[in-house]
C-alpha cells in the first residue's frame, strides 16, 4: 500500500513538473502528531479520556478479581455442598463473567465508548487541521502537502518544507476566536433555560442492558425456585418412604411378638398335657411293671414288720385291758371291805 502511495506521488510529482516547469513546483508537509500534542484542548481532553480508560479498566480487573475468589471459595466449599447448590452457584458465577466481558466489549470493543470518544475527540481536530491545510495551500499556491504520520514514507524531509508551526498557529488562532465567540455564547446561554443534553444511543443501550438483567435474575430466581421445589419434593418423597419403612417394620416386629405369644401359649398347654399324660403313664406303667426278686423281697419284709407291729400292737391292747379289769377288781373287793 505504502508503495502504490509513494509511486502515484512520484508520478502527480512528475506530471505536474512536466506541465508546469517554468514556475517550479511547490511542496510542503506537515507533522499531525506534532500539531497534536501541541494543541492544549487535544491534551486536556486526552488527559480525560485517559483518566476514564484507567478507572473503566479498574473497575473491571476488581470485577474479576471478586469473580475469581468467588470461584476460588467455591472451589474450597465443593465438598461441602450438593450438587444443586454447587451448580446454582457456578451459573451465577459464569453470568456474573459474562456481564463482565460485555461490559468489556462495551466499553473497549471496536464500537465501544472508547473509540467513540477518541472519534469525537480527533474529528474536530482534524478537521481544524485539514480547513487549515486547505487554505493555506490555496493562499500560497502549494502542489502537495503530506502528512508525515500518514502512511506515507518520507526517507527525508528538508525543514525549510514543514509547514507543521503555521498550521498550529492558524489552528490557535482559530481556536482564540471560537473561545472568545463561545464565551459571548455562555453568557447569552446563561440567561436561558438549560436544556440537557440526551444520548438516545446510549440511554438505548442502558435500557438493553437493565432489561437483560432483569431478564437474568427473574431467569435464575424461577431456576432457584424449580430447584428448591424439586428438592423440597424429594426430601419430602424421603421422609414418607422412612416413615414406611418403620410402619412396616412395626407391624412386622407386632406380628412376630403376637406370634410368638401365641406359640408360647399353645407350647404351654401342649406342654401340661403331655406332663399329664406322661404322670399318667408312668402311674399305669409302674403298675403293669413286673417287679423284681430284691422288690419282692422288700416288700414281704415291710409286710412282715407291718404284721409284727400290729401283733405287738394287739398284745399290748390286750395287757392294757387285763390291767384294767383287774384294777377294776381290786376296786370293787375294797368297796364291798368297806361296805
Amino acid at each position: 500500500m505504502k508503495l502504490k502511495v509513494l509511486f502515484l506521488l512520484t508520478f502527480l510529482f512528475m506530471l505536474s513538473f512536466s506541465v508546469d516547469a517554468q514556475r517550479g513546483v511547490r511542496i510542503g508537509y506537515i507533522d499531525t502528531e506534532y500539531i497534536l500534542q501541541n494543541v492544549p484542548e487535544y491534551q486536556e481532553a486526552t488527559a480525560q479520556l485517559e483518566n476514564k480508560v484507567q478507572k473503566w479498566k479498574s473497575e473491571i480487573d476488581s470485577r474479576l478479581s471478586t469473580v475469581a475468589q468467588k470461584r476460588k471459595d467455591l472451589s474450597n466449599e465443593k465438598a461441602l455442598l450438593t450438587k444443586e447448590l454447587v451448580e446454582e452457584r457456578e451459573e451465577d458465577i459464569y453470568y456474573e463473567e459474562k456481564e463482565i466481558l460485555d461490559y468489556q466489549q462495551k466499553r473497549f470493543g471496536p464500537n465501544g465508548d472508547l473509540m467513540i470518544q477518541k472519534k469525537q475527540l480527533m474529528q474536530p481536530i482534524q478537521d481544524q487541521i485539514f480547513a487549515a491545510v486547505q487554505d493555506m495551500a490555496s493562499s500560497r499556491k502549494y502542489d502537495f502537502i503530506f502528512d508525515k504520520s500518514a502512511d506515507v514514507v518520507m526517507l527525508y524531509s528538508a525543514k525549510q518544507f514543514d509547514l507543521s508551526e503555521q498550521i498550529l498557529r492558524s489552528i490557535t488562532r482559530a481556536s482564540k476566536r471560537k473561545q472568545v465567540k463561545s464565551k459571548a455564547e455562555r453568557k447569552e446561554a446563561e440567561k436561558e433555560e438549560l436544556v440537557p443534553e440526551i444520548n438516545y444511543e446510549l440511554e438505548e443501550r442502558e435500557k438493553a442492558l437493565e432489561e437483560k438483567k432483569a431478564k437474568r435474575a427473574s431467569a435464575i430466581e424461577e431456576a432457584r425456585a424449580k430447584k428448591l421445589a424439586a428438592r423440597e419434593a424429594k426430601v419430602k418423597e424421603a421422609a414418607d418412604r422412612r416413615q414406611k419403612i418403620l410402619d412396616e417394620r412395626a407391624k412386622a416386629r407386632q406380628d412376630k411378638i403376637d406370634a410368638k405369644n401365641k406359640t408360647t401359649e399353645t407350647s404351654t398347654e401342649v406342654e401340661s398335657d403331655v406332663e399329664a399324660k406322661s404322670a399318667e403313664e408312668k402311674e399305669a406303667s409302674e403298675d403293669d411293671k413286673p417287679k423284681t426278686r430284691a422288690e419282692l423281697i422288700e416288700e414281704n419284709r415291710q409286710k412282715k414288720l407291718a404284721d409284727r407291729a400290729a401283733r405287738k400292737k394287739a398284745l399290748e391292747d390286750k395287757k392294757k385291758k387285763i390291767l384294767e379289769d383287774r384294777q377294776k377288781a381290786k376296786d370293787s373287793i375294797n368297796n364291798n371291805k368297806n361296805n
